[in-house]
């Protein structure tokens, strides 16, 4: 049995032959396959390529301000898109000095990473102060433009406040210059104070 050193190309052909049977007997063994059933949970049934639990995210301006606090208690990541999805998310969204942000919720949203766009579905609200005076925004779909600072959406939206409600089909808003546009069928009703 001394030819085996003399030619390598047999031991190499052995050696695989080995692993092949070896990786044949793993495959077609009885046993299940280890899960661990609080991983598998934890990473949830879209399978994403990455995800955050209890996630908070903070931006600032090129002059150190805030510009936004985010949070939601789970952002799941898919590589294809550069697509984030967030269950929850809420967002305070600063602009101008000494001027209380607007806070942004809803049950959903995902987030375009390759457009720098935010967009939020199902119940979305934006709680907006003006001095003493509040007032909360509804609606069901909005996109947040944070290249542009700005909100919009097509859909319904329904303002209440103080001083009465206020219903369009559409709107646009400035977060910096605290401006929002109602975009048609507006109609509103009133109640003066006492």
């Amino acid at each position: 049995m001394n030819w085996l050193p003399d030619r390598p190309w047999l031991r190499t052909l052995a050696l695989a032959g080995t692993v092949v049977a070896a990786v044949f007997l793993l495959w077609q063994s009885d046993e299940p396959p280890v899960i661990d059933d609080e991983a598998a949970a934890l990473r949830g049934d879209a399978e994403p390529d990455g995800f955050v639990v209890n996630g908070n995210y903070t931006s600032f301006d090129e002059s150190g301000k805030l510009k936004i606090r985010f949070s939601s208690p789970r952002i799941e990541q898919f590589e294809e898109g550069n697509l984030a999805t967030m269950e929850s998310p809420r967002a305070e969204l600063y602009g101008g000095d000494n001027v209380l942000p607007w806070i942004v919720e809803a049950e959903n949203g995902s987030l375009l990473q390759n457009q720098n766009l935010v967009y939020l579905t199902d119940n979305v609200r934006i709680q907006r102060s003006i001095g003493e005076r509040d007032a909360t925004l509804t609606t069901s779909t909005l996109t947040l433009d944070n290249d542009r600072g700005m909100v919009y959406t097509d859909a319904p939206v329904e303002i209440r406040d103080v001083t009465g409600v206020t219903r369009a089909t559409g709107m646009k808003a400035w977060i910096d210059e605290r401006i929002l546009e109602l975009n048609s069928q507006v109609e509103g009703r009133y109640e003066t104070g006492n």
